[in-house]
């Protein structure tokens, strides 16, 4: 099968994508990604990039087509904004002008923006092919509750833009069970609707992990966090947290490994508390270091920002957490608390909750280290009956196969 992969973000940067790429490949289809050049999650060009950077690159087995955009640099919504609005008018005259040969199928992979599904319906159009379009990021309330955008007339036409998107699609494959409702509402039926999440990524099946132990990880208590550091992940909350945890329990040490666009607004708010002690901001870190950082935690620890929005997803490091057999320190509201609470994993409070998050990390504590790896490998045990990369991948495969050949049957 010939795959159109239309992505905002893509290899090197660090997504989900990448591995579902590359294991199309080894599965023996053709691979084409039509994506921008990287920029994420710090904003500036990655060295070797820009907006006259490389136009055509092969990696992971796959043929990637770039477009030049504007980067997301480091200002508020409007440099955002741009940089969503260049890849999708880049992209969609690059998937008139630049894509050749034929292909079956068109997949998106929609972490925000959804104006990713622009460019995509262009090349599905022009090739007259099905369009499957993976939501990870619901629009337009995402952006209502991280208020990158408060005026109601423009959320009610990105409103009518999803409705067009989906619309327009074969699949609407959702990563949280809960999102259903929303993409009917945005019109998506119940018959184009599929429940795809994310798997567990192959790091956290390997055999052998790297050394890091230059990195001098604290002694004590240690809670990782790994991921982005933005709006929505709850980390006025989790400094909050730490302020009174190092009254309470000096022993408790908080791991960074991330970067984005709140990371120098969290070290400014650890140094003004005097928390730099209690602090270790590893900053953005391959995937592959992953695995070893969160055997060296104690817990592991996930939040978002208070938003009805928010209850309905479930973060993507939910999976990575519950593959490597730690407690998980979950400040989650709905299907992430959820999933977390049905695996007995860890412990969950209500996003916000300053004083139950305290009063959990407090617990954790306090359990014993055979209670904290019963939880853990709870967890693990979850996470390779729900999220196993083969099964989902298959899965997947199956759904390409189907929309295909209902296309094809729609053509005659």
């Amino acid at each position: 099968m010939n795959i159109l992969v239309v992505t905002q973000y893509f290899w090197p940067e660090n997504f989900r994508v990448n591995e579902l790429v590359s294991d199309f490949v080894a599965r023996g289809h053709r691979v084409t990604v039509l994506t921008g050049q990287p920029n994420y999650p710090a904003g500036q060009f990655f060295e070797g990039y820009g907006r006259h950077g490389p136009r055509v690159e092969h990696a992971l087995g796959a043929e990637i087509i770039r477009v030049p955009m504007l980067a997301r640099g480091g200002g508020g919504g409007l440099r955002l904004a741009l940089n969503f609005l260049s890849f999708a008018i880049s992209a969609s005259v690059a998937a008139y002008t630049r894509l050749r040969g034929t292909f079956d199928a068109v997949f998106v992979f929609e972490v925000s923006p959804v104006t990713v599904g622009i460019p995509a319906i262009v090349a599905s159009r022009r090739f007259n092919i099905p369009l499957l379009f993976w939501v990870l990021d619901l629009w337009p309330e995402t952006l209502a509750a991280t208020g990158a955008v408060r005026a109601k007339p423009a959320l009610w036409l990105v409103g009518l833009l999803v409705r067009w998107i989906y619309r327009n699609c074969s699949r609407v494959l959702v990563a949280s069970r809960a999102f259903v409702d929303n993409v009917r509402h945005y019109g998506a039926t119940q018959q184009k609707v599929r429940y795809f999440p994310n798997w567990i990524e192959a790091e956290f099946h390997a055999d052998e992990h790297a050394d890091i132990s230059g990195w001098k990880l604290p002694q004590g208590f240690r809670i990782v966090y790994a991921g982005n550091i933005g709006a929505s992940q709850g980390f006025p909350e989790i400094v909050a947290a730490a302020e009174q945890l190092a009254v309470v329990c000096p022993q408790v040490h908080w791991v960074i490994a991330g970067d984005g666009r709140m990371a120098p607004w969290v070290k400014e708010e650890v140094v003004s508390r005097k928390l730099g002690d209690r602090f270790l901001f590893l900053g953005q870190q391959p995937q592959e270091l992953m695995p070893p950082l969160f055997a060296a935690a104690d817990a592991l620890i996930v939040g978002l920002k208070a938003e009805s929005v928010f209850a309905q997803t479930v973060p993507g490091k939910v999976q990575s957490y519950l593959a490597a057999g730690k407690p998980i320190l979950a400040m989650l509201d709905g299907e992430g608390a959820k999933i977390i609470d049905e695996a007995g994993a860890g412990l969950t409070c209500g996003t916000g909750d300053v004083d139950a998050l305290v009063a959990r990390v407090k617990h954790l504590t306090e359990m014993t280290e055979a209670q904290r790896a019963a939880m853990g490998a709870r967890a693990q045990a979850y996470a390779n009956a729900e999220f196993d990369r083969k099964k989902l991948f298959d899965r997947l495969e199956g759904w390409f196969t189907e929309a295909v050949a209902e296309h094809a049957g729609m053509r005659k």
